[in-house]
């Protein structure tokens, strides 16, 4: 009789291979997702896509019959046409049109397929992180975690508490007095000795009658019992987080283009998507400025068309005025990114090196400053040919630590900045021009 499989495969047949498979190719996957991210809108990032990468990166070792020796019998499941005994005629092409292995079919460069959202998400933020969170008092808020509490005498084999069921099993046998092992080896070296030396029968009857009791004994005291059994047990417990705000400052003065606009537009829109999702409690606070500064709601930071003068210093007096009346330092870990094309007030500029020396950066543990700029007057991300008044402004305090600054012109360079502002590990490096 031949069985022959001829089930299609759908997608997704089998979760934990493909988990497995991104497990096994995960530095080549994330690869791909960061360099395929400079393409997407911000809209996009929060939807499945296909990515590519080398075919060669995924191949794994395997085990091979030799090619020679032995008699091989070949069931192929799943063809349409061939079924064991067949013979195949060679050719150029294979059943079904297929090429043989002969002939040159050309090969593939690249492996393709579909990454689900949340798979891109969490590919694309692994590795970003707030820098220095919870340097300060932890939240009175708190999430549900499972914590330690004892054992018990039911649960999953997984949870079971080995040493723990030992020692109970040890103490019950030592009160039910089960017989130990070397009692009987050697009760039963003894009786060997006097059947060897011809001793007493009356003797010999004795020891072999103390030996079936004792043997008896020990079957009807196991060694380990069901009720021996302890299993670590896991209660649910509140866990404190971290607490933390970010301010979002952006600049929607007329000097602002709506290329510009749309540059900080996309950067807020990726830092709002990465702090939502990596942690559980991050208050956003959105304040627009012109020549004046306001906080807003997300719907208004984000769509709202407003234009004006600059004066950059009323976003951080804004920003200053909510800490003090909403955000305690012993309680909270402040965070700042700002988003500007470096144009400001001449007169303003000494107002806001002031603040940000005397005021801004002492409470902040992180502040981002992101200069958007014109194509035409594009240079790599990270680097700043013409220094505008606000660079130049901000640049001498990079020395405190805290301030990192980046510029971007192409939407294309976004990604790589925002990553390079929030990497794990990255805040020194973050800092440099």
């Amino acid at each position: 009789m031949s069985i022959i499989d001829r089930r299609l495969n759908p997608g997704g047949k089998s979760l934990s291979n493909r988990q497995r498979f991104l497990r096994r190719a995960k530095a080549l996957v994330q690869r791909a997702v960061r360099d395929g991210s400079s393409e997407r809108g911000i809209s996009d990032l929060e939807q499945s896509g296909e990515i590519a990468i080398p075919a060669e990166g995924v191949r794994e070792p395997r085990f091979r019959r030799a090619a020679t020796g032995g008699v091989r019998d070949h069931v192929l499941p799943g063809n349409r046409r061939f079924v064991e005994g067949d013979t195949i005629e060679r050719g150029s092409g294979g059943p079904e049109g297929s090429p043989s292995a002969g002939s040159d079919s050309g090969g593939e460069d690249e492996f393709r397929f579909v990454l689900s959202r949340e798979e891109f998400l969490d590919l694309f933020l692994e590795d970003l992180e707030l820098p220095d969170l919870a340097k300060r008092r932890l939240a009175t808020s708190e999430a549900q975690g499972f914590r330690r509490a004892g054992y018990s005498a039911t649960g999953s084999p997984v949870n079971l508490a080995l040493l723990r069921t030992m020692r109970h099993a040890l103490a019950r046998r030592i009160a039910m007095k089960r017989p130990k092992r070397r009692d009987l080896v050697q009760l039963e070296q003894e009786i060997r000795l006097l059947e060897h030396q011809g001793g007493s029968n009356n003797r010999l009857a004795l020891l072999r009658e103390e030996l079936t009791q004792l043997q008896q004994r020990t079957r009807r005291i196991p060694y380990v019992d069901p009720v021996d059994l302890r299993y670590r047990r896991l209660e649910p417990a509140p866990r404190p987080i971290a607490q933390a705000v970010m301010f979002c400052l952006m600049d929607v003065s007329g000097s602002m283009s709506e290329h510009m606009k749309d540059l900080a537009k996309r950067f807020y829109m990726l830092l709002y998507i990465f702090l939502t999702r990596r942690y559980q409690h991050v208050e956003i606070v959105f304040i627009r400025h012109t020549h004046e500064a306001k906080e807003v709601d997300e719907q208004t930071f984000f769509h709202s068309p407003e234009t004006g003068g600059t004066v950059v210093s009323s976003a951080l007096l804004e920003m200053q005025r909510i800490v003090a009346e909403r955000y305690s330092l012993q309680d909270w870990n402040i965070y700042a990114a700002q988003a500007s094309d470096g144009d400001n007030s001449p007169d303003d500029n000494s107002a806001c090196a002031a603040l940000l020396t005397d005021a801004i950066l002492p409470l902040c543990q992180y502040f981002a400053y992101l200069e958007v700029g014109t194509e035409e007057n594009r240079a790599p991300a990270g680097f700043i040919k013409h220094r505008s008044a606000l660079w130049q402004t901000y640049g001498p305090l990079r020395d405190q630590g805290a301030l990192a600054m980046r510029r971007v012109t192409h939407r294309r360079e976004i990604y790589p900045v925002f990553r390079e502002l929030f990497r794990r590990g990255g805040l020194e490096e973050a800092g440099a021009p």
